[in-house]
């Protein structure tokens, strides 16, 4: 079979049961089908002795712009924002992902196996994300764990700043929310008008920008909504309630301030990233200890880097940073691995050591939350796809 080894002598973090020391993790065609300190590994598989070191789930980096916003290549690489309309349902971040980006190399370094790429944050409504594996094909489907996860939005200055240097609306708060809502409204005559139509036996004419915001508004897509402001994350939740959307809150700058609410609402907050400057407005009251009570309070909470806003591999490091703030180490592992995946809607894939999961594995020489430790080893799927070599970081040819 192919992709299939057993590690033995790990100490292993399941993130969703208890770390154990010895004993087996089985990977068989790519997936895992034994876990624990008792498992007896089948005698005809290969065996890679872990000799002690930690083994993990890859981390999931669940906002990020790698290959869209490819690094070093200036504007030729830059296709982040369609800014030519505030309503971009329709584009989708897949046609655009160029996955020999150099930002992938460096997340295997930062044992990073999944990303969710999304448009940026210049429109109201910026388009359709996709969740990739970081490495294995020739072509981004050959990676794809989902294109259904989520449409990215903006409120806030992002896209007054874009549209009110053009002259058009929106140029303000305002006319950031009316943009959402009349889409909104205008996906809501478009599934009625469809619907109608489809039970008279009548033709109806396609819609890829409605269409789309029906899925949100059908639960299909999550509403992945960049907000740092308490006032915009207040009509964050506006809108939600208005429409009944699944919200992710994406950056949450001053989410702490309602961290109640988000929790009644069980609505999850990717925060970050952690490492910037206070070079906006909005970003004032960015700090380090914001993620802590918000997960204090009860809120789902994942860390993202925004990369390239930040490099990739360093996604990690701002766990760390975080668990030194005073966030719980169980909460940080999660934070890396279950909760973004769960958050985004391929939690049943990634994100943990279970049997059924995909062997997206990383070996670390000692705990990944401290500042010292090192990926050593990283699988996808099974694939043996990154290893630390005599001081480099050696990536499998992907061609």
């Amino acid at each position: 079979m192919r992709n299939s080894f057993v590690v033995t002598g790990a100490h292993v973090v399941p993130v969703t049961a208890a770390p154990f020391d010895g004993g087996a993790v089985v990977v068989e065609d790519g997936r895992i089908t034994a876990v624990g300190p008792d498992v007896t590994p089948p005698p005809d598989l290969p065996v890679v002795d872990a000799a002690g070191a930690w083994l993990v789930p890859g981390f999931v980096e669940s906002h990020g712009h790698v290959g869209i916003h490819e690094e070093a290549n200036g504007w030729a690489g830059n296709d982040t924002n369609e800014m030519t309309d505030p309503n971009q349902a329709a584009v989708r971040a897949i046609d655009a992902v160029d996955i020999d980006d150099e930002g992938f190399r460096d997340a295997l370094s930062g044992g990073i196996t999944s990303i969710v790429v999304k448009p940026g944050s210049g429109n109201p409504i910026g388009g359709q994300t996709v969740a990739i594996k970081t490495w294995g094909g020739r072509t981004i489907d050959e990676q794809l764990i989902s294109d259904a996860v989520s449409v990215k939005s903006a409120l806030g200055e992002n896209p007054k700043r874009v549209y009110g240097e053009k002259g058009r609306t929106p140029s303000t708060r305002l006319g950031v929310a009316k943009v959402i809502r009349e889409a909104f409204v205008a996906a809501q005559d478009h599934r009625a008008a469809r619907d109608a139509a489809a039970a008279k036996g009548e033709p109806f004419t396609r819609d890829l920008t409605k269409e789309t915001l029906v899925r949100v508004l059908d639960g299909e897509l999550a509403w992945d909504q960049h907000v740092h402001r308490h006032d915009d994350l207040a009509t964050a939740l506006r809108l939600a309630d208005e429409f009944g959307y699944r919200l992710v809150v994406n950056h949450g700058t001053e989410a702490h301030k309602l961290a109640d609410l988000l929790a009644e609402r069980d609505v999850p907050v990717i925060y970050g990233p952690l490492f910037t400057s206070r070079s906006k407005v909005e970003l004032r009251d960015r700090g380090i200890p914001n993620v802590v009570a918000l997960a204090a309070a009860g809120v789902r909470v994942a860390i993202t880097t925004d990369a390239p806003v930040v490099p990739i591999a360093m996604l990690v490091d701002q766990a760390t940073a975080a668990v030194k703030e005073g966030l719980p180490w169980q909460t940080a592992i999660e934070a890396l691995t279950t909760n973004p995946a769960d958050f985004l809607g391929f939690g049943d894939r990634v994100g943990r050591i279970a049997p059924g999961f995909d062997a997206d594995l990383v070996l670390w020489d000692g705990d990944p939350l401290a500042a010292t430790s090192r990926a050593t080893r990283v699988w996808i799927e099974g694939a043996s796809v990154y290893e630390w070599v005599d001081g480099t970081g050696v990536t499998t040819p992907r061609w």
